[in-house]
């Protein structure tokens, strides 16, 4: 039993570390809502004095903010689609006894250690390019015309690298739930004479619905913040520009650091809405 003299150094030994975290975390944001009341342009004089709330209404008046806010959800919904469902039917085939299992885990996860950066260029040359892509090459083999990916479905294109580096991550955790689940429910069911579908969507996919509504809310509080894949592949063309990319132009290309100030702002209450929606349905699967 924990005594007052131990309790007390615990939070002793725990301090600097709390200490540290918070000036991590509140440090970057009070420099955020400072510059997001400022009118701070480096290279038209530096700070030119208070602007009140003007960055707020001109960053959510701008006609860039709204289509940014629809592209970054249109990728993330997409993201997470594909990476549930794939995931799923990975983590059951990866379940299963075969030769070598270790080996093809191993190369299932290693995607997710690419870097978003690397994972962009690496799709983006060897997959996607409409000259010497593989893709291109498959389309002439079968006698067809490359298709020009990141110009006509840019969409599709984000959604596919990103689904790409975050499905280990998905399969990884659903295959943990999966490897929990009680054999003798399957096999009852079974002798029941319950057809496969009806095993898979009655019994697998309740057991999974905690671990599913899990990779959902950690992966859309990564995803709502995506820019890497989307730099270096369309730099934000084609109506791919998110609102993490739209800050970045703000910032950096129009060096104006109190309206990209403010757009930091919308983002992070974009994503706290987004995580509070998500987090009561983790709370209702959780205590279910």
């Amino acid at each position: 039993m924990a005594t007052k003299a131990s309790r007390s150094a615990a939070r002793v030994m725990m301090a600097p570390a709390v200490i540290l975290l918070l000036g991590w975390m509140l440090v970057p944001l009070i420099m955020t809502l400072w510059f997001s009341f400022r009118n701070y342009q480096p290279l038209r004089g530096g700070d030119l004095g208070f602007a009140g709330f003007d960055n707020y209404i001109r960053f959510v008046t701008s006609s860039a903010f709204w289509p940014a806010v629809v592209a970054t959800l249109v990728i993330v919904v997409g993201a997470l689609a594909i990476t549930v469902m794939l995931g799923v039917l990975l983590a059951i085939l990866l379940d299963q006894p075969m030769w070598g299992q270790g080996v093809v885990r191993i190369l299932v996860i290693a995607p997710f250690f690419v870097m978003p950066t690397v994972s962009g260029l690496l799709w983006k040359n060897m997959f996607l390019d409409s000259v010497n892509g593989l893709f291109a090459h498959l389309w002439k083999f079968f006698g067809a015309t490359p298709v020009e990916w990141l110009i006509e479905n840019p969409f599709l294109s984000i959604i596919v690298i990103v689904s790409w580096q975050w499905l280990p991550f998905a399969t990884l955790i659903l295959l943990t739930a999966i490897q929990s689940l009680d054999s003798e429910q399957l096999e009852a069911a079974e002798m029941d004479g319950a057809p496969v579908l009806k095993r898979f969507w009655h019994i697998v996919i309740p057991h999974l619905s905690r671990a599913i509504t899990v990779v959902i809310l950690i992966e859309t509080i990564f995803l709502l913040s995506i820019f890497a894949e989307i730099f270096v592949t369309t730099a934000g063309a084609f109506g791919t520009k998110t609102l993490t990319y739209l800050i970045f132009q703000r910032v950096l290309e129009s060096q104006n650091v109190g309206l990209g100030s403010a757009g930091g702002v919308y983002a992070i209450i974009l994503a706290n809405i987004v995580a509070i929606f998500l987090m009561r349905i983790v709370g209702k699967n959780l205590d279910a």
